[in-house]
């Protein structure tokens, strides 16, 4: 596939309602659509998933905006690929900043599944024809509080219920749930907010019979996750301290942790989440597909990579009404119960709707050959 052009666009989305983490509050996802455009007209769509502010990782989107438009995108455009692949090599100059190497392998992996014709997950090797979806509570006001919005996600149809911990926002607050709900499948998502001086409090965890506890400690760290799971009985689920598949294989070597959440934009793109999905497989190790609070583009390649055989638990694909009221592609992610549908049209399988791209954009920038 021969690029002659990459478009981007920064996009400010308004959530329904704000979203409460342990370092903050979300109120828009302030996002980057790429555009890639090949010799015969069809397009490829990837998001960077880089937040406004540099909070889960290094990366934020001005500097994403930055990078993409003098220096990655300027290699692209012009240039003929084979595969999506061909991107890592391309790109092996510049360390880390994932989230923007992954909007243009996702892109290209969209133009290349629209080039012959089928389905993005089937290019991928997907094998599900639905895919399981949970959803993530965001820290809540009180144990009532977050009682009652469990109860209401459980109505709606999620099986697997994600509640997001801080010091003081934790064990009270995840017994209240599985006091009233004893048999839902629960998960703590920490957001590394606790070190391990902090493992009393999470071994009082090992009592809730959850599923797994996700990132409990700093980002990047892989000693103190082993010495923190060799204390719990409790699954240590790991995101933001596996970001390549040599970091999967050190979580392995060590004992980090016993799931990986692999986020697309967190490894680079679809091919490393690929890659990362396979080798968990073998070892042992079960996986699900996490998100960024992502628009219906990445999501949609979301649902899209959770088909492969390796993505074993619930995934948080949730739909997009859930956090927006109007999305940037039509139709828009929705469930079918607990389930997302994968879409059976080339590539990522939905369009995207240019009357909400044009209104949430703020500025564009175009590239040509």
């Amino acid at each position: 596939m021969k690029i002659t052009q990459a478009r981007l666009f920064s996009i400010d989305l308004p959530m329904r309602k704000p979203f409460m983490v342990s370092f903050g509050v979300i109120e828009f996802k302030r996002t980057i659509i790429l555009e890639l455009t090949d010799d015969t007209g069809l397009h490829g769509y990837g998001e960077c998933s880089a937040f406004d502010v540099p909070f889960y990782n290094e990366e934020f989107r001005d500097g994403a905006w930055e990078l993409l438009s003098r220096q990655l995108l300027p290699l692209v455009v012009g240039k003929e690929f084979n595969s999506p692949d061909d991107i890592y090599s391309l790109f092996s100059f510049v360390r880390r900043n994932r989230m923007s190497k992954a909007a243009v392998n996702c892109a290209m992996w969209d133009l290349y599944a629209k080039e012959q014709n089928k389905p993005l997950a089937k290019v991928l090797g997907g094998t599900k024809t639905k895919v399981e979806t949970g959803v993530s509570i965001g820290v809540q006001s009180s144990p009532q509080v977050l009682v009652e919005t469990v109860r209401g996600y459980i109505h709606d149809g999620y099986r697997r219920i994600k509640m997001k911990i801080k010091p003081g926002s934790d064990y009270k607050f995840i017994k209240a749930v599985r006091d009233e709900f004893p048999d839902a499948m629960l998960m703590a998502d920490a957001n590394s907010a606790y070190r391990l001086t902090d493992v009393d409090m999470l071994k009082k965890l090992d009592g809730l019979g959850l599923i797994m506890i996700e990132q409990p400690l700093e980002p990047g760290d892989l000693v103190d996750h082993a010495k923190l799971q060799a204390q719990l009985k409790t699954a240590v689920c790991l995101d933001e301290s596996v970001t390549s598949l040599d970091d999967a294989k050190k979580m392995v070597e060590l004992g980090s942790g016993r799931i990986i959440n692999i986020k697309v934009a967190r490894v680079g793109g679809l091919t490393v989440a690929k890659q990362i999905q396979e080798y968990a497989a073998k070892q042992g190790i079960r996986c699900w597909c996490g998100g960024m609070l992502d628009s219906g583009v990445a999501r949609a390649e979301n649902v899209a990579v959770a088909t492969l055989p390796g993505y074993v638990l619930p995934n948080d694909i949730a739909a997009s009404e859930r956090y927006y009221g109007q999305d940037i592609i039509k139709p828009t992610v929705a469930l079918d119960g607990t389930y997302v549908d994968v879409p059976d049209k080339p590539g990522m399988g939905y369009d995207i709707d240019w009357n909400n791209m044009r209104r949430f954009c703020n500025k564009s920038l175009t590239i040509n050959s």
